[in-house]
């Protein structure tokens, strides 16, 4: 009787074919094309970026105005501007005046208060001279309303410093300034509101 030299003659099939399953899958994915550099995986979040591209922000509620109407916001924001530094001339004048010790003497406050005076109604007869863009005719009329009241307590104001008054005169008027001055900010803020929703 014949000695069988391998009892298990199967035992080398399983890893036959394993190396074989290896071997196809090592040679089949060699002949696989390169995947692209651009190639987004399932699942991956995906970003598109476009080249060169520049961000363009508009104000005024994200559409732009048209050149009349920008200008004439252009020239409000300037007319504010000076208006705001004025105010703080005023109150500081008033202040300086009425401190204890007096930080600013009579003929200085004049002087001072005169040019606030001249200056607030140089600005009042720009904002009445201005061209309206239409649709903003009511926010021009609250505009001009608030600069005529605060030329108005301008000259009050100095009214009172020159007169015999123990300054009560003069302090209401400087608060009816800065009122003026602080609505008038006010309405250009809605004048920019409105040109933005009429464009």
């Amino acid at each position: 009787m014949a000695v069988n030299p391998d009892p298990k003659p199967g035992r080398w099939i399983l890893p036959l074919v394993i190396l074989g399953m290896i071997a196809f899958t090592y040679f089949f994915v060699r002949e696989l094309p390169e995947a692209s550099p651009d190639t987004t995986l399932a699942g991956q979040p995906t970003t598109t970026t476009a080249p060169d591209s520049t961000e363009t922000t508009v104000e005024d509620g994200g559409s732009e105005l048209d050149p009349e109407t920008q200008a004439y916001l252009d020239e409000l924001d300037e007319i504010n501007a000076d208006l705001q530094l004025l105010t703080t001339e005023m109150v500081t004048v008033n202040d300086g005046f009425d401190a204890d010790p007096r930080e600013i003497e009579y003929e200085d406050a004049e002087a001072r208060l005169e040019v606030v005076t001249n200056d607030t109604n140089d600005l009042s007869d720009q904002v009445t001279a201005m061209t309206v863009p239409a649709g903003l005719e009511v926010n021009q009329d609250a505009l001009k309303t608030a600069v005529q009241f605060a030329a108005l307590a301008a000259g009050d104001a100095l009214d009172g410093l020159r007169s015999t008054d123990t300054g009560e005169l003069r302090r209401a008027a400087v608060e009816a300034y800065v009122q003026a001055t602080g609505d008038f900010d006010t309405e250009v803020t809605n004048a920019h509101n409105a040109a933005a929703d009429n464009s």
